[in-house]
């Protein structure tokens, strides 16, 4: 028996609760890739909060508390102003709202890039203090001496190629990569250093499909693929994006629910009633227990 934190709706505390951990591992979602093939692909959503967590754990395998809570909750401009301070307190919230799901945490922009040695001490940071089951960090050859550095010290990575949003000013946007003969080699190059280097995955972003399928092609471990090929052996999207939460979303995105219209609809109808001074008064609502 171990501990994981449970989110009571009723009071809507996370409490401590004893439950048998059933939390998938590294190891195991690295293992989903068989002779290069991944026969259950690998599912994937962002997650930000412990409530989001608990509704989509049953679902995924792979939680990511990503940077682009910098857009998504912060609504900054990108991911780059995200701080490590905020990766590690979502992050914390997540590995609390979870059980089943493995959670990875990305490393935010600056907190990896100097030297192996500063993304280990941040990585550890966010180990120690999330309890998270691995990192994220973006970046193709120039990083795979970093992702060996930490693995071999015991810190599980995931790695990010083609469209990285940290270095959007670099790219000059979020247009997808590897339309010419030169870029695509480098792309396909960078995520073979990076599974080299001991990536257990490698997220593929915005890449022509025949890239991502030349990648998943060519590297021993699972790929996970958003705005790349469904022949990845896994997708990610962001939970807000597919959830309908915003008017504009990237191209490849498919939305299964229109949340944004729920909730204004509700707020609608709450504007509505309190104006009317027909809102029910605590003697209609509380139930107590």
């Amino acid at each position: 028996m171990s501990t994981t934190f449970q989110l009571d709706t009723s009071t809507s505390r996370a409490n401590p609760t004893p439950a048998p951990m059933k939390r998938l591992t590294i190891p195991v979602i690295r293992q989903r890739k068989k002779d290069g093939v991944t026969a259950q692909p690998v599912v994937m959503l962002t997650a930000y909060t412990a409530r989001q967590a608990q509704l989509l754990d049953a679902h995924c395998d792979l939680l990511l508390v990503g940077d682009s809570l910098g857009q998504v909750i912060y609504g900054l401009p990108s991911s780059v102003p995200v701080t490590l301070d905020m990766m590690i307190a979502h992050g914390a919230a997540v590995v609390r709202g979870s059980y089943h799901a493995a959670v990875v945490v990305d490393m935010p922009f600056g907190s990896y890039e100097a030297s192996p040695q500063q993304a280990f001490a941040s990585a550890a940071r966010v180990l120690k203090e999330t309890g998270c089951a691995a990192v994220k960090l973006e970046g193709g050859e120039a990083m795979a001496e970093t992702i060996a550095f930490l693995t071999k010290r015991g810190i599980p990575v995931m790695g990010h190629v083609g469209l990285t949003p940290q270095a959007v000013n670099v790219l000059g946007g979020y247009n997808a990569r590897g339309r010419s003969d030169a870029e695509a080699a480098k792309i396909i190059g960078d995520a073979r250093s990076l599974a080299d280097a001991g990536a257990f995955a490698i997220v593929i972003e915005g890449v022509v499909e025949p890239i991502a399928v030349a990648i998943t092609q060519a590297v021993p471990c699972p790929t996970i693929g958003i705005g790349a090929s469904a022949q990845c052996d896994g997708q990610v999207l962001v939970t807000e994006d597919m959830l309908g939460m915003f008017e504009r979303v990237p191209r490849f995105v498919k939305i299964y629910e229109n949340i944004a219209g729920t909730i204004s609809d509700a707020a609608a109808r709450y504007a509505d009633e309190v104006r009317a001074r027909t809102f029910p008064g605590i003697e209609q609502t509380y139930q107590p227990k």
